[in-house]
């Protein structure tokens, strides 16, 4: 068996994260693994096995889903394909006369996921998942996809080149028809807005036109203050009038998560990347009950409550700091606003003061944007 494996960060296949992104402090070993897997080959044919492993804490890929590509250092073509297909067969009027035509000709061959229900002799070990990796923290069972092809004619694998495309999703984002948004829960109605695409580009998606023109926004509640503990509720909501999120997760960032007591209706694991030093975690839905953020609307948000003890050696209220320093959603940075527009605690306060101004913090929202 012969083997070639490709390491890839995830940044430079990504659609919607900034190209600047090229190390992340919170996952510092992140990466796309593709393993090339030779299982035989003779002059005429080559039977190849294509692995792709999903190496990072909290970002998964999403619908549409992956789009592996390469190119041929030769003539090569691919016979048949198992688990996968490739979105176009190409020029193949050179094998017409031979009565079999291969499953593609492109010199650069572009390989997206099966469907899962595909035929079962179309489908090989672990494929046919639509496109979607999870993160390994997040579920690893469902962070690898494979697929098979018969590959035509000798691989020079000295000048054999695999640069890898993967796709989230369209780039950019417009105001769309606020159906079943209630005009109370977001002032007056958003107006509708068109913009035009070039033809040969995807359609950018369609959004609630808001202020800040962003597909989810995130609302960080200090709902109650204990002696020993505080609460705080999370409500994720989907502005994305055309789009659900599946299996969605968002990173936080706070020093008092190594306090984390309980978490009610979400998953929740710490993402301690550099020893001791617990400020991160990660919270993802409930399989089969809130795992999916469903288009814009009654049934567009998922919340939870969250239990945390307060440790005066890393973390108190003192002058109001009860926000998180950092917040992702799948892996996209959420913007914070500026720290003079947190809602402050006087340093003595009375118990009046104190009620009150907490319950200023429930109008911070943390908004997401898809660079």
């Amino acid at each position: 068996m012969m083997g070639a494996i490709l390491i890839l960060i995830f940044f430079s296949f990504t659609t919607l994260i900034s190209p600047s992104y090229g190390y992340d402090p919170l996952d510092p070993q992140s990466n796309i693994t593709i393993k090339w897997d030779l299982l035989q080959s003779n002059e005429a044919r080559n039977d190849v096995t294509v692995s792709i492993f999903n190496f990072q804490s909290y970002r998964h890929i999403d619908e549409p889903g992956w789009r592996l590509s390469w190119a041929w250092p030769a003539d090569e073509v691919i016979w048949g394909m198992w688990g996968a297909e490739a979105t176009e067969q190409g020029n193949c009027s050179a094998f017409q006369a031979s009565g079999s035509i291969p499953h593609c000709c492109e010199k650069r061959p572009v390989i997206v996921d099966l469907l899962p229900g595909a035929p079962y002799n179309q489908q090989t070990k672990n494929c046919c998942k639509g496109g979607l990796l999870t993160s390994m923290s997040q579920d690893p069972t469902k962070s690898a996809s494979t697929f098979q092809m018969n590959v035509g004619g000798v691989i020079n694998y000295t000048g054999f080149a695999m640069p890898v495309n993967f796709s989230l999703g369209v780039p950019g984002y417009t105001c769309g028809d606020p159906f079943e948004v209630p005009p109370s829960r977001y002032g007056e109605t958003p107006p509708l807005l068109q913009q035009k695409h070039d033809p040969n580009e995807e359609p950018a998606q369609v959004v609630i036109c808001s202020k800040h023109m962003c597909p989810i926004r995130i609302h960080w509640h200090v709902k109650q203050s204990y002696t020993e503990y505080w609460r705080v509720k999370i409500t994720i909501t989907n502005l994305n009038v055309m789009r659900n999120y599946s299996q969605w997760n968002m990173v936080v960032l706070h020093p008092n998560l190594q306090s984390v007591t309980q978490v009610f209706s979400f998953n929740y694991k710490p993402l301690p990347q550099y020893g001791t030093i617990n400020d991160t975690g990660m919270l993802w839905g409930v399989q089969y009950y809130n795992d999916m953020l469903l288009q814009a609307g009654k049934n567009g948000n998922a919340q939870t409550e969250m239990l945390l003890h307060k440790d005066p050696g890393t973390f108190t209220f003192k002058e109001g700091w009860a926000f998180p320093r950092r917040i992702m959603f799948n892996g996209d940075e959420c913007v914070m606003p500026p720290p003079d527009d947190y809602p402050t605690l006087p340093n003595t306060a009375s118990t009046t003061t104190t009620t009150l101004t907490i319950l200023f913090f429930s109008f911070l929202f943390l908004i997401t944007v898809m660079f």
